[in-house]
């Protein structure tokens, strides 16, 4: 056996040589289609051809037409039928019926199954009557059989072809609405990522610079009388914004998996209250904490969200309320809910209210309420009767959906 030598390609060659026919195809369909009908007309026309024979004429009309197949293949198939219906009527015989066959198979290719089972039966008709007039008897039924075979293996190979197409195409259409979604939960994960980094920047920045705000106040009003008092807040104000610059650090490592200093600092929770209380008392607002129930259980989320809650509430009555302030905190926890609520007994300054404005809110409330609605719960903000302050905050454990 000769084998192609493999500096020449060798059987890799021979493998690309039906994808680039069928690659040529798809550019040229018409090239390729009439390449196709002249190639059957010289296999079963070519002596009549080169006589210039009326039956030559008869093979032109049966194969020519199929170089428009695929943009016209039912007008081809009709063309073709009547044409071989006129080859009948005069009794000529020719292989170049063949292409019948190949108009019946774009038909069914191309067109719905109603147009294809029509195709079907014009070519079945036309076996009935070539069998009738050009096969002798005792050859009919078998050659009825073949040909008929024939036929609907066209029609079945040309359904098949479509249907591969549409399915196809089905897949494709998926694919692109499948990448159109995942862009677009990709535009609402970035959406809610700036959203959350937005509302960390804003309470680890806004409380910090308040308790900073209220630390120098305090260390200017003292410099002279009460030196001692003056440093001490002084070094408040320095460990706080060691503190601030901390917290950033941390947050902003957590946005890199493999920032290591992340996993050194992690998010505050409800046992760091206490902490928190703690510095806002040293800022001059007595602050007192009340933890009721038992908060081990509770998700790690939903306790940064109440520390992030009551760091947001503490750090508006530094800014709102006159000096002489008290604040209030109490966290209550059970198996199903979470309950916080900030009290301050303090009036607002008379700059933060104007007409017809509630003296708090702005972009910390609607973050508290963000931070709320991830548990399903809200958060109430607004004036007590008798002075002061209350913001209040429920989140549901069990069921984050809410009801």
């Amino acid at each position: 056996m000769t084998t192609i030598p493999a500096r020449f390609g060798g059987e890799h060659a021979l493998a690309a040589v039906p994808a680039r026919v069928v690659a040529f195809t798809r550019r040229h369909p018409i090239r390729a289609d009439a390449t196709l009908s002249l190639a059957l007309l010289f296999l079963f026309e070519a002596g009549n051809v080169l006589r210039l024979s009326p039956w030559g004429a008869m093979g032109v009309v049966l194969t020519l037409p199929l170089a428009l197949r695929r943009r016209a293949p039912v007008a081809v198939f009709v063309v073709i039928s009547a044409a071989a219906l006129g080859q009948w009527s005069i009794d000529a015989k020719t292989g170049a019926d063949a292409s019948l066959l190949i108009a019946l198979y774009t038909v069914a290719a191309t067109c719905d199954r109603r147009r294809t089972l029509y195709a079907l039966a014009v070519v079945e008709i036309g076996i009935v009557l070539a069998v009738a007039r050009w096969t002798v008897d005792g050859y009919r039924f078998g050659a009825f059989v073949g040909l008929s075979a024939m036929a609907v293996t066209a029609a079945v190979l040309g359904a098949n072809l479509r249907t591969r197409r549409r399915y196809l195409l089905a897949l494709e259409e998926r694919a692109q609405r499948l990448e159109r979604d995942q862009e677009q939960q990709a535009e609402l994960a970035v959406a809610a990522e700036r959203a959350r980094i937005a509302r960390e920047m804003h309470d680890i920045v806004t409380h910090n610079l308040s308790v900073m705000v209220a630390l120098a106040d305090a260390a200017t009003m003292t410099v002279h009388s009460r030196p001692d008092r003056s440093a001490a807040a002084m070094e408040q104000v320095s460990g706080t914004g060691r503190q601030a610059l901390t917290e950033m650090r941390r947050f902003l490592g957590v946005l890199h998996e493999d920032e290591p200093d992340a996993a050194r600092h992690p998010q505050p929770d409800l046992a760091r209250l206490g902490a928190l209380a703690e510095q806002v008392r040293a800022a001059g607002l007595p602050t007192t904490l009340t933890v009721q129930g038992d908060t081990r259980d509770v998700p790690a989320g939903a306790q940064l969200a109440v520390y992030r809650l009551a760091q947001e509430a503490l750090t508006n009555t530094l800014k709102h309320a006159q000096p002489g302030a008290n604040a209030r905190i109490r966290v209550r926890s059970s198996p199903e809910r979470l309950e916080l609520s900030v009290v301050d007994d303090g009036r607002p300054r008379a700059r933060d209210v104007g007409d017809g404005e509630e003296p708090r809110g702005g972009r910390g409330l609607a973050g508290m309420r963000e931070r709320a609605a991830v548990y399903g719960g809200d958060v109430e903000a607004g004036p007590l009767p008798g002075g002061g302050w209350r913001v209040s905050a429920l989140l549901h454990l069990n069921d984050p959906g809410g009801s």
